[in-house]
């Protein structure tokens, strides 16, 4: 794994815990020799967690649609702005600079994101690790609403037991490394990674 995309919210969130977090994140991050790719903006989680990447030496990546970027929230200081024309876009260059995806507490945004990754992995278009920092239980209800899919039978197992929940970031990055994808849901293992 050389590069770590996180999601996460665009707003700090009510717990002090959540940026803490971030900033954690961001550290570990850099501290491991990975690269961050995040949306790029300076706002909220997603600022903490690239600042505290490029305060630890890292290296940081942002992808950002021009219209956001033109309503000033980009972040200037990062190793690099890559601007976008879409949301498209911007998810599709993210997932191709990442070798796996983390969620920190965010909202609608971050759901819709880590929600692609999770479903293209399941596919086999890719083989990458999704999973959540799940800060003082952020995350419980939405892995309810995951297993409660298996149960109704929407969802096999396997494909709920892939995501993974972890109490902080070096919990994540450990498991990360050492994930092994199940097979995609159709039984043809991808060629390549394709989007």
């Amino acid at each position: 794994m050389n590069s770590l995309c996180v999601y996460c919210g665009s707003a700090p969130g009510t717990d002090p815990a959540f940026r803490e977090e971030a900033v954690t994140a961001g550290t570990l991050i850099a501290q491991a020799g990975l690269t961050l790719v995040y949306g790029g903006g300076k706002v909220g989680l997603m600022g903490a967690v690239a600042d505290a990447a490029l305060a630890a030496g890292g290296k940081v990546i942002g992808v950002m649609p021009a219209d956001l970027v033109n309503q000033e929230i980009g972040h200037t200081g990062l190793t690099e702005l890559r601007v976008v024309n879409s949301m498209h876009e911007r998810k599709w260059a993210m997932a191709e600079l990442a070798d796996g995806f983390l969620c920190l507490p965010g909202g609608p945004g971050t759901f819709e994101e880590i929600f692609e990754q999770w479903t293209w992995a399941l596919l086999g278009f890719h083989a990458k690790p999704c999973g959540f920092v799940n800060v003082h239980g952020y995350y419980d209800p939405l892995r309810a609403a995951v297993q409660n899919m298996a149960d109704h039978g929407f969802l096999a197992q396997q494909y709920v037991d892939m995501l993974i929940y972890a109490g902080g970031t070096a919990a994540a990055i450990e498991a990360f490394e050492t994930y092994v994808p199940p097979p995609p849901k159709w039984g043809v293992a991808p060629v390549e990674q394709r989007y």
